[in-house]
């Protein structure tokens, strides 16, 4: 029995909560201190944000259930169990998320090529609210496993595969674990996660081949990267972008592939950008993050832009990825929408 049950449920909105949850009993304990790791495998699932109101329907059953729980399995798996089912369900009814480049092909650098179709996109997920804390080893697993090209791929995979290949290849679940909590046979779920590592290496993602965390020479090419942008000196940005690298602008479906189009587009239809300043944040998906500020309009201090994701590999940046809902975007990584003074 909860007689004093007393969770603080909120889905998340648009701002840096001070607390998840307000604690008030043990059996609130138990539950959140699973709260990161279910959020990072409904973020995995849904590919937005709305993984943190799956976690928080996930407790609402689990509190109107808990009387029937009796413990008769690990609290852990039951919580996976009911986190699954909640995701199947909000699935049902939306269309798969993306990113640009899983729409078509790269397009040219012109102004003419934006376009805002009716798409579901991949959002990004501050690296605090799916990495948690302890084994530095599980800890770069996690960011892997979150990476933007990773998570997208998975959006591939029916909900069903796409729960398998989660379960048994990032959490490592024992085949008979997923059977049991999906209530199927282990050979069906073996049969799934055959079928979603072909479609997944068809795509040529995996968590092992995503980009790999940050050192120190990465955290200079970032302090790098802020001046020469800020500066607009293409020169200095010619050479720490990789000439393969590509960039997508999320909600629209153009992206551009390789260094000399990505900078044709910044001195071209993008030269509105120049003399911007740029604030670096958490990391999202694993990876180094900025807030970016461009010019105003009116001649007058500057407006939030974009919300830059930065993808480094072999000591070059690989991807951008500028997410222009600022709206949204900014609260979350606690950066203001007017440039701080």
């Amino acid at each position: 029995m909860l007689p004093h049950l007393a969770l603080t449920l909120v889905p998340y909105d648009d701002g840096m909560p001070e607390s998840s949850a307000t604690i008030a009993s043990p059996v609130e304990q138990q539950l959140e201190q699973y709260r990161v790791e279910l959020t990072a495998y409904c973020y995995r699932m849904l590919g937005s944000v709305d993984a943190e109101d799956a976690v928080q329907e996930t407790f609402i059953r689990a509190w109107r259930g808990y009387d029937g729980f009796e413990g008769r399995s690990a609290l852990r798996s039951w919580l996976y169990r009911i986190a699954t089912n909640v995701c199947f369900d909000m699935l049902e009814s939306r269309k798969r998320r993306a990113r640009p480049m899983d729409l078509g092909p790269a397009g040219e650098p012109i102004v003419e090529n934006l376009r805002t179709p009716d798409q579901l996109w991949i959002e990004p997920m501050p690296d605090s609210r799916v990495v948690g804390d302890g084994d530095p080893a599980e800890i770069v697993g996690a960011r892997e496993s979150v990476r933007l090209a990773f998570v997208a791929a998975l959006q591939h995979l029916p909900p069903r595969q796409r729960a398998v290949l989660i379960l048994c290849e990032v959490l490592r679940w024992k085949a008979s674990e997923v059977a049991e909590l999906l209530e199927t046979s282990v050979a069906s779920v073996n049969s799934a996660l055959q079928r979603a590592r072909v479609t997944l290496e068809a795509r040529d993602v995996t968590p092992s081949t995503t980009a790999p965390s940050v050192d120190a020479a990465d955290e200079e090419l970032l302090r790098r990267y802020v001046a020469a942008f800020e500066h607009y000196d293409m020169d200095a940005l010619t050479s720490l972008v990789h000439e393969d690298a590509t960039q997508s602008m999320p909600p629209f479906d153009l992206w551009l592939a390789g260094r000399d189009d990505i900078l044709r587009w910044w001195v071209g239809p993008g030269n509105g950008c120049r003399g911007s300043r740029v604030v670096p944040v958490e990391s999202a998906n694993g990876a180094p993050t900025f807030g970016q500020y461009k010019p105003a309009e009116t001649g007058e201090g500057y407006e939030p832009w974009a919300l830059q994701v930065v993808e480094i590999e072999d000591g070059r940046i690989v991807e951008f990825t500028f997410f222009l809902d600022v709206e949204t975007l900014f609260p979350r990584f606690g950066l203001p929408l007017e440039f701080p003074s």
